[in-house]
């Protein structure tokens, strides 16, 4: 079995270790960056276009198909579900098909197809400047969300709670979002629809995150996680917990909610990470990617539900059925959280080894290094890593997280003190 990955940009080193788990589900991986390093992945299987337009990606995707068969192509990165989505088409392999990328990448065109379908969904508007934010928050009622049509990650996503607050922040997601680095590494040449803010309506109630895969029509809901962070103005601090709170009558909920998202995104075979917010009791969708979750949660599934997005990757893009059941909870408690510090440049970071060989640490990935520059909000997402636990309950698996994260240490210089 060979399989492509494939990123228009390459995201620095932050796949490698997903890759790593495919090669270990059996499969033979080949890795095509448009931009990138070089000795990213073993040479014979690794190849650089040189080049982030869609055509000569194509171009080269199907000059190294022709040589070695893929079975199928993918990809981790939201900001290359598209791409892989055009490739495939033009290799004749097993894809979601451009449009239905389009529309799951892109907010204003997944909110646009949620109300054409019915499926429950925030008050949204694409707006164009300051003066149309004004107008949507006044039509929606503060607190209103802020989030561009292409992000990810979180970037220049903000809670607005009143007038002068969208004065101050507007501007800079509008000026932000031209640099974004999700936005820097779509493929050039790809009609990926509008690029800008939207302004949703606020969704008051807890949020949780679901690992999925869509098959023939029958959506399956492998794993469900509680979102747990104390929420401010921004949504980049996420703590997570699983197993889920729910109960068995609001995954029945969550199910149909998340069904009907997928039916109207287009996706009939798809790996899918969905997004939930309750709204006085009843589930709405914040998103359907077409991509596994980050931060640790392919972990998690398998920890807590016994369900794995990486295999469903590899079987959904050679077009094989994956193994997937509805959502069954193994009982284990774990929790995991994202790394952040203050913003600056980093000098160093250091893990001691009784967070680094702890059996209690299912996951540590540190994904910073020492010369990156942290930028935080409003100016920007950066983070350090991530780190999950695993304990008895929520109670004990939060309490080890969290002091295993005060025990890894950054040293930065700030801004006025960079060479």
């Amino acid at each position: 079995m060979k399989l492509l990955a494939l990123e228009a940009r390459q995201n620095a080193t932050y796949y490698q270790s997903r890759y790593q788990q495919v090669q270990d589900l059996g499969a033979e991986l080949y890795v095509l960056n448009g931009v990138g390093t070089p000795d990213f992945w073993p040479a014979g299987r690794y190849r650089v276009a040189g080049s982030q337009r869609i055509d000569d990606l194509i171009t080269e995707a199907k000059a190294w198909h022709e040589r070695e068969r893929f079975d199928g192509i993918i990809t981790f990165s939201e900001s290359a579900v598209t791409t892989v989505a055009a490739v495939a088409e033009a290799l004749g392999l097993p894809g979601v098909g451009v449009e239905a990328a389009r529309t799951s990448r892109n907010k204003l065109l997944m909110r646009e197809a949620h109300r054409a379908y019915g499926a429950p969904h925030p008050d949204f508007r694409l707006v164009a400047d300051l003066g149309e934010a004004f107008g949507a928050a006044e039509d929606f009622g503060y607190p209103v969300i802020l989030k561009p049509t292409l992000g990810a990650a979180s970037n220049f996503v903000f809670k607005i709670d009143d007038r002068e607050e969208m004065a101050e922040l507007f501007p800079r997601a509008l000026a932000g979002i031209e640099g974004m680095s999700w936005f820097e590494m779509e493929a050039h040449g790809l009609d990926l629809g509008p690029h800008g803010l939207l302004v949703e309506s606020f969704l008051d109630g807890e949020e949780f995150l679901i690992e999925a895969v869509a098959w023939d029509g029958e959506v399956y809901l492998g794993s469900i996680v509680d979102r747990i962070t104390v929420e401010g103005g921004t949504f980049d601090d996420d703590v997570h917990h699983a197993p889920t709170s729910l109960t068995p009558e609001q995954v029945a909920l969550v199910h149909r909610v998340v069904t009907a998202g997928a039916h109207a995104q287009g996706l009939r075979r798809s790996v899918m990470h969905a997004e939930v917010r309750f709204h006085r009791g009843e589930p709405y969708l914040l998103e359907i990617a077409i991509r596994p979750g980050g931060g640790g949660l392919d972990l998690i599934a398998e920890i807590t539900a016994e369900h794995s997005p990486i295999r469903a990757v590899v079987d959904v893009a050679r077009g094989a059925r994956p193994q997937v059941r509805h959502y069954r909870p193994t009982g284990v408690h774990v929790t995991a959280m994202c790394l952040l510090c203050d913003a600056g440049r980093i000098t160093s970071i250091d893990v001691p080894a009784e967070v680094g060989e702890s059996e209690r640490v299912f996951f540590l990935k540190i994904t910073a290094r020492a010369g990156d520059v942290v930028r935080r909000p409003p100016e920007g997402n950066s983070i350090l890593g991530f780190l999950g636990t695993t304990g008895t309950s929520l109670e004990d698996a939060r309490a080890t997280m969290l002091d295993y994260a005060s025990k890894i240490n950054v040293d930065l210089v700030q801004d006025g003190e960079l060479p």
